[in-house]
């Protein structure tokens, strides 16, 4: 892909029904007629994109330009590669990738297996880094429980053991972005992130579902170990 044109032609069209609902469950089939019914999964399907998720990314870069050509990029919580595919696209010279599942290999990419969360993962990634990056993206989420309150806690600690790692590896001006849920539990992670970037912001993107409570936290113009204050939240 070239340039920063937005997905091409989710658009609307007439509802596809389940050809037979034998054998699944309620809850199976709604979910596969969401899927067969939605305009992204079907434009990730034409556009060769692993994932929805691709769009979500993209709509954050044409708003904020993230992706810099040549640029070093690590995502975590890559799988199945929807994100990594488009840092590549949209012209990075070089992506890391993680996850905790495995996932299938992407030309061009180093992708490594674990848990981000392990205490020797940063080392290691550090390690296969060799020096500074331009740009961390955390996809990472837990494993819901339905208790909103618990699943928006868990989801900040894991933002903020990436903000963390990003600390370490961006270099001056770099940009880090990280799933959150809506809840206001992240006030301290956003008080950290506006001393280290000059701009802070939340985002939801129109790829990602009316119905889910996902927002993403956007750090661009990394200050480096440098105290300051951000232009706006």
């Amino acid at each position: 892909m070239s340039g920063r044109s937005g997905p091409k032609g989710p658009s609307r069209s007439s509802a596809v029904g389940l050809r037979s609902a034998r054998g699944r469950s309620v809850a199976s089939q709604a979910w596969l007629a969401r899927q067969l019914n939605d305009p992204y999964v079907r434009a990730a399907k034409a556009q060769g994109y692993r994932s929805r998720a691709a769009f979500k990314l993209m709509e954050l870069d044409d708003r904020f330009h993230l992706i810099r050509k040549g640029a070093s990029v690590v995502d975590l919580g890559a799988a199945p590669g929807g994100w990594t595919q488009v840092a590549l696209r949209r012209g990075a010279a070089r992506v890391v990738a993680l996850d905790l599942l495995p996932m299938d290999k992407v030309a061009g990419v180093e992708t490594l297996q674990g848990d981000f969360t392990a205490p020797d993962m940063p080392e290691r990634l550090l390690a296969l880094l060799g020096g500074k990056v331009d740009l961390v993206l955390s996809d990472m989420a837990p494993n819901t429980t339905g208790h909103g309150a618990t699943d928006h806690l868990r989801i900040v600690a894991l933002a903020e053991l990436a903000l963390d790692f990003a600390r370490h590896v961006l270099a001056p001006g770099g940009g880090f972005v990280a799933k959150v849920f809506q809840g206001g539990a992240e006030r301290t992670m956003l008080a950290a992130l506006k001393r280290n970037f000059a701009a802070v912001r939340h985002a939801k993107p129109p790829a990602s579902r009316k119905e889910s409570s996902e927002l993403y936290v956007v750090a661009t113009g990394f200050r480096g170990h440098v105290a300051g204050t951000a232009t706006d939240c």
